[in-house]
């Protein structure tokens, strides 16, 4: 958990204007710092399973916000990804009958 004055510090370091504290980029900081903090209970605690279970939570929601900025701004997306040193991994989608678009130009 951030204390308010780390989380101040992120939204200072990350927000788009003046007042903003609730944009895709903030929000996706935040979330950030909190899994990598996580992450490092997790490395001591192994058997925490519900900090686990509270770590996949919020890589899920940063997924989302991350797929969103995607959508609505390609060129935002790619700056925060750079920012945060997120990986952008490109998953294939399922075609219609459930194989992989890929594995149909093999047939």
């Amino acid at each position: 958990m951030l204390s308010p004055k780390e989380k101040n510090e992120i939204i200072k370091k990350f927000r788009t204007h003046k007042d903003d504290t609730g944009s895709p980029e903030v929000q996706i900081a935040i979330l950030t710092e909190e899994i990598a903090r996580v992450q490092e209970h997790l490395q001591i605690h192994k058997k925490d399973n519900h900090s686990r279970r509270g770590l996949l939570k919020m890589v899920g929601n940063r997924r989302r916000l991350l797929r969103f900025l995607k959508n609505e701004d390609e060129k935002r997306y790619l700056k925060i990804a750079d920012k945060l040193k997120i990986k952008i991994v490109e998953a294939e989608k399922p075609s219609v009958k459930g194989k992989l678009k890929s594995e149909e130009v093999k047939s």
